[in-house]
């Protein structure tokens, strides 16, 4: 499977942004993850691209949102009210996950630089 990221950039604080990945393949479940320098790897949001159960970390509900296009198995992250403590590069991951703990994941993508300033 072959995960590519797009959609990160520069954005002031307060604004949004929308990621998208798409898939190779067709995916179990679907999720966001991102990774600031010198932090760990943190998981945002994830859904099963079947029966679209969403999962989202508690911190992140309320501006995040995580959704799947109909067909060419593509996901999207939602943000906004965008904080400079966003600023972090943006992950997308596939797998039998059903959580966002990075390591219920198998494949990965290269990531997306999203800076909030």
């Amino acid at each position: 499977v072959q995960l590519v990221e797009s959609g990160g950039g520069s954005v002031q604080a307060g604004g949004s942004l929308r990621l998208s990945c798409i898939a190779s393949t067709n995916t179990y479940d679907m999720a966001w993850f991102r990774q600031a320098p010198g932090k760990e790897r943190e998981g945002l949001a994830a859904i099963a691209t079947a029966g679209g159960s969403i999962y989202y970390a508690d911190s992140m509900r309320d501006r995040f949102t995580i959704s799947q296009a109909s067909t060419n198995y593509t996901v999207y992250l939602q943000m906004n009210r965008l904080k400079p403590e966003d600023t972090a590069m943006y992950y997308c991951a596939a797998g039998y996950g059903g959580s966002v703990h990075p390591d219920a994941y198998n494949y990965w993508g290269q990531g997306t630089q999203v800076t909030v300033s």
